[in-house]
């Protein structure tokens, strides 16, 4: 199924689509000049509910500017003054499947913060309804977080009809320049390989289909998984900052005839903050269930360290399912990592089918 496109980013935001927003507000979308006031809303919001900020710039223009449009569509709100205070961005992540990002001021006070927050979790239900109906579904998915500290977050969440689905271990480990070596300590019968590249420097498609399909089938029996079709997958992580094709590992089993693929590794880079290093995140682990309990995934993640530490990194960061019956965080401790903040899942479900009615009740469609 081809990517859904969203309405025209650059469009105003019908103002019936928020009735209720406080007096002398208005709604409107993002473009990419917006990139560096969301950026500060963003971190005020990291601040405010877990300590501190990481988002970067960057980061935003990925959902705001002209590479994000094909699978994001966004609005934000804007005070009397003009300035920047709510934003509200639907990404639609794979069929069924809608992440739902939602910041407002944690400045503004509660009765006026509230009504912000209702108006973006409304306009959320009508985006959910655009994407359900252009993939044909029966009913949507939205898929929405807080930080585990939130409260505020949490009573919008609530108010909004979403449930908490999900708890999340945001987890790093420091990496030390001695550790260059330690992808040496790879398992017996386990080989670690790069995906491999061509004289362009791009990757060889049939390493990449190798990884897509080693992480959906290690993902299949997992906690929301929704497939997501190769171009998807490719899409997605080309857009993230990060994104460096020399992060992705194959894990193959090879004391057999033929070397056969067990496992992938998909990293990126962390940003540092100016006065540190830069760091690696996982952002996929998978190991096909025949070839667990092979030391596939802990060679895999040794490779990342020493990657790391060839590179100068100082950390190597990931998230882990908390409530996952694998056990996969033992894992992690056992090799370094900690956990340093705690996240979680908010779904809510929109019905989709019967709902011709709402096609236009936005003016957007």
């Amino acid at each position: 199924m081809p990517l859904v496109t969203f309405t025209d980013a650059t469009s105003s935001e019908p103002a019936g689509a928020f009735p209720d927003l406080p007096p002398g507000w208005s709604a409107g979308r993002p473009v990419a000049a917006d990139a560096a006031e969301l950026t500060d809303l963003l971190r005020a919001k990291e601040r405010s509910g877990r300590g501190r900020a990481a988002a970067t710039e960057d980061d935003l223009l990925v959902a705001v500017s002209p590479r994000g449009y094909a699978t994001r569509e966004n609005v934000v709100l804007h005070d009397p003054e003009g300035r920047i205070r709510g934003w509200a961005s639907a990404h639609d992540r794979a069929a069924g499947r809608m992440l739902l990002e939602v910041a407002v001021d944690p400045t503004l006070d509660d009765q006026v913060a509230d009504a912000a927050a209702a108006a973006l979790f409304g306009w959320a239900d009508l985006a959910a309804l655009r994407v359900g109906r252009d993939r044909e579904l029966p009913e949507q998915q939205i898929d929405s977080g807080a930080f585990a500290d939130d409260d505020r977050q949490h009573r919008w969440l609530q108010a909004a009809g979403y449930e908490k689905v999900r708890t999340w271990w945001q987890m790093t480990r420091p990496v030390d320049p001695a550790e260059r070596d330690l992808d040496a300590d790879t398992k017996e019968g386990v080989r670690i390989r790069p995906v491999r590249r061509e004289g362009t420097g791009m990757p060889d498609e049939a390493d990449l289909r190798t990884v897509h399909d080693v992480l959906e089938s290690a993902f299949a029996d997992h906690f929301n998984n929704h497939e997501e079709t190769f171009d998807e997958f490719v899409f997605r992580l080309r857009e993230d900052p990060g994104h460096r094709w020399d992060h992705w590992w194959i894990a193959e089993l090879v004391d057999g005839d033929e070397p056969e693929a067990a496992g992938a590794l998909v990293a990126s880079v962390s940003e540092g903050d100016g006065t540190s290093p830069d760091g690696s995140y996982v952002e996929y682990i998978g190991v096909l269930q025949n070839a667990r309990g092979r030391g596939v995934a802990k060679s895999l993640l040794a490779t990342v360290i020493a990657d790391g530490a060839d590179r100068g990194r100082n950390r190597v960061g990931l998230e882990v399912d908390a409530d996952s019956p694998t056990g996969a965080d033992g894992l992690y401790v056992s090799m370094g990592w900690e956990t340093t903040y705690v996240t979680e899942s908010w779904h809510r479900v929109v019905p989709v089918a019967d709902t011709a009615d709402a096609r236009d009740a936005d003016g957007t469609a």
